[in-house]
């Protein structure tokens, strides 16, 4: 309370010193602002202008990351579009491959079913064939053998010897006569 009351004295004592009423020390308040002067002065100087490059630098550094981002997403959004592209006709050509390898194994097996075919038709008609010979050949030994009997049985008949000219004429007249 009693710098209150120093204060209000001064002041009444008439002294017109304004600063000195709010306890202000003009001259050093004079120093503070030389001294404050010449550090904005220095600071602008030799501070400020280095730290603003700095700033501006990192600030074109970031717009053209911020470029080099954009560009890039646009890149990956075409090469995903690309590669889905790609697996769309890799899908498409594997199907095609797929149905001509089916429609491949259809005609092999188609083919071979024919082969098989022609092979078994082959074989039966050789079978035929052979089974064809063999009755001709067992009709002419049957053939044979019954002229022989007949030969025997003529001669046991007869009594006599009978001749082959004759004995075929004679034969041969009655299988045709026994066949009618």
């Amino acid at each position: 309370m009693e710098k209150i009351l120093t204060q209000f004295a001064v002041a009444e004592t008439g002294k017109p010193d304004l600063f000195g009423s709010l306890g202000i020390d003009w001259r050093m308040l004079a120093m503070q602002l030389v001294a404050f002067l010449i550090l904005l002065f220095i600071l602008r100087k030799w501070v400020y202008p280095p730290l603003v490059a700095m700033l501006d630098k990192r600030d074109a550094n970031l717009r053209e990351s911020a470029e080099a981002a954009e560009a890039a997403k646009e890149q990956a959004e075409a090469a995903g579009s690309e590669a889905a592209k790609l697996i769309k006709q890799a899908k498409k050509d594997a199907a095609e491959i797929v149905n001509d390898a089916k429609s491949q194994a259809s005609q092999i097996a188609a083919d071979s079913d024919k082969k098989a075919k022609e092979r078994a038709e082959r074989i039966v008609a050789s079978a035929h064939d052979d089974i064809a010979r063999e009755v001709a050949n067992a009709k002419k030994a049957l053939h044979n053998e019954t002229l022989e009997l007949v030969a025997l049985a003529t001669e046991k008949v007869a009594g006599k010897v009978v001749t082959k000219s004759v004995d075929e004429k004679s034969i041969t007249a009655a299988v045709k006569e026994a066949s009618k």
